[in-house]
């Protein structure tokens, strides 16, 4: 039984509670949001599988999850872009955010969503389980994307993309010689 654990709007502990119930009863529960740049500084995005509990087909960040009971978000956040895209590397907190969505099966995701970046050039093991496709895109054509597919993208991508590409504008400029120093620094 895989638990999530729940928290207050300021990210405190309030308790454990099993996945799915937390999802049914719509409660808010720690979770973290992984993106990942290649050296041309396009943003890894990956479709989630067919038969995702929800958003299966939607395309979205690397990786998203929940910290399990007593694990780090920082742990939880390497562990599952190992289990879902087949590496490791160094990743970094940026920001977070809390966000609400209900989905048609009955289910609501009500996160207070950990966002991490990371830079990976290297090959993609990708488990089909979890993943059905995956590809590096720019952000401008990212952007474009969510204004002309928006039903192509999971909800809180949505949410967290503008975050992220505000951040990347800032702090990690196309042409910048050294990508990994500017990620490394924020």
């Amino acid at each position: 039984m895989e638990q999530v654990i729940l928290v207050d709007e300021h990210d405190r502990e309030s308790g454990l509670m099993e996945k799915m119930e937390a999802h049914e009863k719509a409660l808010l529960h720690r979770a973290f949001s992984v993106f990942i740049f290649n050296e041309r500084g396009e943003m890894l995005l990956q479709q989630r599988a067919l038969s995702k509990y929800h958003s299966g087909g939607l395309w979205t960040n690397a990786c998203c999850s929940h910290p399990r009971p007593y694990e780090t978000t920082t742990t939880a956040a390497k562990r599952r872009l190992k289990e879902e895209m087949g590496f490791v590397t160094d990743i970094h907190k940026v920001f977070d955010f809390t966000y609400q969505a209900s989905f048609d099966n009955g289910l609501t995701e009500y996160e207070f969503d950990h966002v991490f970046v990371g830079m990976y050039n290297g090959v993609i093991h990708a488990n089909e389980n979890e993943v059905a496709a995956y590809e590096y895109k720019s952000m401008q054509e990212i952007e474009k994307e969510l204004l002309s597919k928006n039903d192509h993208y999971t909800a809180w991508f949505h949410i967290a993309f503008p975050k992220v590409y505000a951040w990347w504008k800032e702090c990690y400029e196309p042409g910048v010689e050294n990508r990994k120093s500017v990620v490394n620094k924020h």
